[in-house]
């Protein structure tokens, strides 16, 4: 009975080796196959940019631009710069002991949104309330201009990075069909694949650098529009005093 049971056990341990001995041989050809497939398909980042061409360096440079421009405008747009609240109280303060003439002086010596508006207005506090106005609305729009035309540029580059990418685009489609036109068999698809990224590539670059110019046009384009309309509501409450005196 125990050599029978010896013989049976031996067939069986055997047959149950060669199982898991295949079924490992099934999962480690795939996974080495797999291996060597990343490790010749594997594309690195830099291999990517490069292959955008001379469009591709060009969206390069424009981002590094807008982003320049970007923390440039960042800096110069803070409602502390457009209208400082040091100046706005001082100046309120000279406004209710009469003290004008130091008021002018203190915007002419702090430049700002505020300081220009109100400037304009004050050496007309003598003539009719209309004319002061109409002086601070002028010197409101000169400022909005100057500050809109600040961020044009940022504008621009949103406008015309999509544009590029889809230059790239029809460059890269062209680079491919040629390769079609002038091969005398059907062309692999390494030899297609040039011109295909290419095109991808450039569009991608080009949505990458205009879509956070857009939303960073569309911010300072809002703090330009808000900062408007406090320095026309502070001015125009300065000045009411004046509107009472010619009532009188």
């Amino acid at each position: 009975m125990n050599m029978t049971g010896l013989t049976r056990g031996k067939p069986s341990r055997l047959a149950l080796m060669i199982v898991v001995l295949l079924v490992l041989g099934a999962f480690a050809s795939p996974l080495a196959h797999a291996q060597d497939t990343v490790e010749v398909e594997a594309i690195s980042i830099l291999d990517n940019i490069l292959s955008a061409g001379v469009v591709g360096v060009v969206l390069i440079l424009l981002s590094v631009a807008g982003v320049s421009l970007i923390i440039m405008n960042a800096m110069q747009m803070r409602r502390d710069v457009l209208v400082p609240p040091e100046l706005v109280g001082h100046v309120e303060g000279l406004f209710e002991t009469g003290d004008y003439e130091s008021a002018l002086d203190a915007c002419e010596q702090q430049p700002s949104y505020f300081s220009s508006v109100l400037a304009a207005g004050l050496p007309k506090i003598d003539r009719p309330y209309d004319e002061i106005m109409e002086a601070m609305e002028e010197a409101g729009e000169v400022e909005a201009a100057h500050l809109h035309r600040k961020i044009s540029l940022i504008s621009l580059i949103a406008a015309i990075s999509p544009m590029l990418g889809l230059l790239g685009t029809v460059i890269g489609m062209v680079t491919a069909f040629n390769v079609i036109a002038i091969s005398k068999t059907s062309p692999k698809p390494k030899e297609l694949a040039g011109g295909i990224s290419q095109a991808l590539m450039t569009t991608m670059m080009g949505l990458i650098v205009a879509i956070p110019m857009t939303v960073a046009y569309f911010i300072f384009k809002t703090k330009i529009d808000s900062a408007a309309v406090e320095v026309s509501s502070t001015a125009t409450e300065l000045m009411e005093q004046f509107d009472d005196h010619q009532v009188q």
